[in-house]
C-alpha cells in the first residue's frame, strides 16, 4: 500500500482520482483525528496571540451578554428590533464558541489536535450559528425597512407573530443549510494524511484531504454557502438602498436616526458579510490570506457587534442608565 506518498504527491485532482480507484472503504475511512497548524507555530507569536484572543472572546462574551441583559430587562426594549438584536447577540456567543475556546487552548498546547468526530461537531456548529446569522442580519434589514419605509403599518407588519416566524425560519434555515454542508464535506473518504492548514475545521481546509475528487462537492459548497452568503447580502443592499431614497422625503432629525441605526447595521453587514464572500464563493482553494480573513468573521465581528449597537444607539444606552440606576437604588434601600 502507498498511502502516505499518494497523499504526499496528490497536490492536483488527477492524482487524487488515481487513488480512489484503489483504495479499500475500510482503509480511506481510518482518520480517528485531524491536527491542526494554527494561525501560527512561533511560539511567541503564539503567547500573544492567547492573550489577545482570550480577551477579544471576553469582550465577545460579556458585551452580548450585556445586551440580552438589557434587552429582557428593559420592557421599553420589546420592540421587533430588539427582539432580532437579542436573536443576533445569542449567535455570535455561540457561533464564536465554536471555534474561538479550542484556537486559545490551542495557542498553548503542544499538540492541536481534534478528534474525527469532534471535527464533525465543530463543522455543523460553526456553519448553523454561522448561516443563522446571516439570516438573522438579513431579517433585521427587512425589520429597518418596514419600519422607516412603511412606518404607519409597521406594528400590524412586524407583529409578535411575524417575529416570532421570521427567527423561527431563520434558525431552521440554518440548521438545513449545516446539516447539508457537514453532510457534504464528510461522506467522502479521508486519507491517513491528517493535517488541516488552518485554525478549525472549515470545509474547504477538510475537503483538501479527501481521497476521492471533490469537484461535484465544491460546486455544491459554493452553491450552498456561496450563494446564501452573496444572496443575502445583495438583499441587504438593496433594503438600503430603498431605506436612503425613502429618507429624502423626511425631516433632518428623523434622517439623522435612522441613518444612525442603519449606519450601525451596514458596519456590521460589511464586516462580516464581504469575508465570508471572499472564502465560500470561490473553488476549494486556500490561500495564506484565508486565515486572517476567517478571523474577521469569527471573531472580531463577534466582538464589534455590541460595540456598534451600544455606542451608536440611544435605546440601548438609556437601557444600560436605566439598570444601572435600578441596581443603584436596590443598593442604597439595602443600606436603608
Amino acid at each position: 500500500m502507498s498511502w502516505n506518498h499518494t497523499q504526499e504527491d496528490g497536490q492536483g485532482n488527477q492524482s487524487h482520482q488515481t487513488s480512489i480507484t484503489w483504495v479499500p472503504t475500510e482503509v480511506a475511512n481510518n482518520v480517528t483525528e485531524f491536527i491542526f497548524l494554527g494561525l501560527s507555530q512561533d511560539p511567541g507569536v503564539q503567547l500573544m496571540f492567547f492573550a489577545l484572543f482570550l480577551l477579544f472572546y471576553i469582550v465577545i462574551m460579556v458585551g452580548n451578554l450585556l445586551i440580552l441583559l438589557m434587552v429582557f430587562s428593559d420592557p421599553r426594549l420589546h420592540t421587533p428590533m430588539y427582539f432580532f438584536l437579542s436573536n443576533l447577540s445569542f449567535v455570535d456567543i455561540a457561533y464564536s464558541s465554536a471555534t474561538a475556546p479550542k484556537m486559545i487552548a490551542d495557542f498553548v498546547s503542544e499538540k492541536k489536535t481534534i478528534s474525527y468526530w469532534g471535527c464533525v461537531s465543530q463543522m455543523f456548529t460553526f456553519h448553523f450559528f454561522g448561516c443563522a446569522e446571516i439570516f438573522v442580519l438579513t431579517v433585521m434589514a427587512f425589520d429597518r425597512y418596514a419600519a422607516i419605509c412603511h412606518s404607519l403599518r409597521y406594528t400590524t407588519i412586524m407583529s409578535a407573530n411575524t417575529c416570532i416566524v421570521l427567527a423561527s425560519l431563520s434558525w431552521l434555515g440554518a440548521l438545513g443549510h449545516s446539516f447539508f454542508q457537514t453532510l457534504l464535506t464528510f461522506q467522502l473518504p479521508f486519507c491517513n494524511y491528517q493535517v488541516i492548514d488552518h485554525y478549525f475545521c472549515d470545509v474547504h481546509p477538510v475537503l483538501k484531504l479527501a481521497c476521492a475528487d471533490a469537484t461535484l462537492v465544491n460546486m455544491l459548497v459554493i452553491a450552498n454557502s456561496g450563494l446564501i452568503s452573496l444572496g443575502c447580502f445583495l438583499i441587504l443592499l438593496a433594503s438600503y438602498t430603498v431605506i436612503l431614497f425613502s429618507l429624502r422625503k423626511r425631516s433632518s432629525e428623523s434622517r439623522r436616526k435612522a441613518l444612525s441605526t442603519c449606519g450601525s447595521h451596514f458596519t456590521v453587514i460589511t464586516f462580516f458579510f464581504v469575508p465570508c464572500i471572499f472564502i465560500y464563493l470561490r473553488p476549494s482553494t486556500t490561500f495564506p490570506l484565508d486565515k486572517a480573513v476567517s478571523v474577521f468573521y469569527t471573531t472580531i465581528t463577534p466582538m464589534l457587534n455590541p460595540l456598534i449597537y451600544t455606542l451608536r444607539n440611544e435605546d440601548v444606552k438609556n437601557a444600560m442608565k436605566w439598570i444601572w440606576s435600578r441596581k443603584v437604588s436596590l443598593k442604597e434601600k439595602q443600606k436603608g
